[in-house]
């Protein structure tokens, strides 16, 4: 029982923490604050967590005959131990449904939402789709769960609308931007093209230059899109611009190194130095909320040619 419990990756519940985000821009947009929010925010978190789980289930049974190949996966209990068919669907069929079954409650942009992201494990992990095994559709369709995330986060708080677009694509290629270096850092650290290819299809259309300058491609979109959001919404956001620069510098120097964390994103946040750099950018940005800088508003103010 010990290993189908760890084919549901509980250790990875860490990543939703991205709804935090979502959540805090919608108290941002619609400030109401009431002890009667907690219940539906815990539920909310909760289903996430079981709707994930089931998708790294299906993920974990469906890469079992590839990750046999990778130096380190290959000790997954899929690849190991002869894990039961039945049970693993039963397993599979009994989160999702109980995570659906909890996004009812919440609302039912939540519920479409919940129903989207579980769509998304099936399109990137079953054939004949699988977009798994595409180079750069992999990545694409694995970061959508980040823009997911804040979209569940917001859906708990404001369940009549999508917070705006510019936001949800940053965070999309923010995601896109993460998945590139962590491919870019197993392509290296498996370090054989060949067998790269046998433990992920989509190596074989990879080089590490391509998975290199695709991770520099979603950067910048990212900090474009992040961009259009900070200046439109609350100009003294741009103040925090360049510590977002600096956290992608950082963690793509993370990705460059020997055997890098960054396969792992979430054992990333494991560096205190990277944590506190992303907790100060938290604190910045709730700071910049409340304080407002006036002679910043020059930066959109247009100019005015004499006649």
């Amino acid at each position: 029982m010990r290993d189908y419990i760890r084919i549901a990756r509980l250790d990875h519940w860490f990543k939703n923490i991205f709804m935090l985000p979502g959540i805090a821009l919608a108290f941002a947009f619609k400030p109401i604050y009431s002890t009667q929010l907690i219940p539906p925010i815990i539920m909310g978190i909760f289903s996430t967590c079981l709707i994930a789980s089931a998708n790294y289930v299906l993920n974990e049974w469906l890469d079992r005959d590839f990750d046999k190949h990778h130096p380190v996966k290959k000790q997954r209990p899929s690849v190991r131990i002869g894990l039961r068919a039945e049970l693993v669907y039963t397993e599979y069929l009994l989160l999702a449904g109980s995570g659906l079954a909890i996004a009812w409650f919440v609302s039912r942009l939540f519920l479409l939402l919940s129903l989207t992201l579980l769509v998304m494990g099936l399109i990137y992990n079953v054939h004949p789709i699988r977009t798994k095994d595409k180079a750069y559709l992999d990545v694409l369709s694995e970061s959508i769960n980040n823009p997911l995330r804040l979209l569940l986060g917001w859906a708990i708080l404001i369940p009549d609308i999508l917070p705006p677009s510019s936001i949800w694509m940053a965070y999309w290629m923010g995601g896109a931007f993460i998945m590139a270096v962590k491919r870019y850092s197993e392509y290296r650290f498996i370090n054989d093209p060949a067998r790269a290819g046998q433990y992920r299809r989509s190596f074989s259309s990879y080089t590490e230059k391509s998975l290199f300058l695709s991770a520099f491609f979603y950067a910048n979109l990212s900090s474009f899109f992040l961009a259009i959001f900070l200046i439109k919404y609350r100009i003294e956001y741009i103040l925090s611009f360049p510590f977002f620069a600096l956290l992608f510098v950082w963690y793509l120097s993370l990705g460059m190194r020997p055997d890098s964390a960054a396969k792992d994103p979430e054992k990333i946040f494991r560096d205190p130095r990277f944590l506190g750099l992303s907790v100060f950018i938290a604190a910045l940005v709730v700071a910049l909320f409340f304080v407002d800088i006036p002679i910043l508003h020059v930066l959109v103010n247009k100019i005015q040619l004499p006649s």
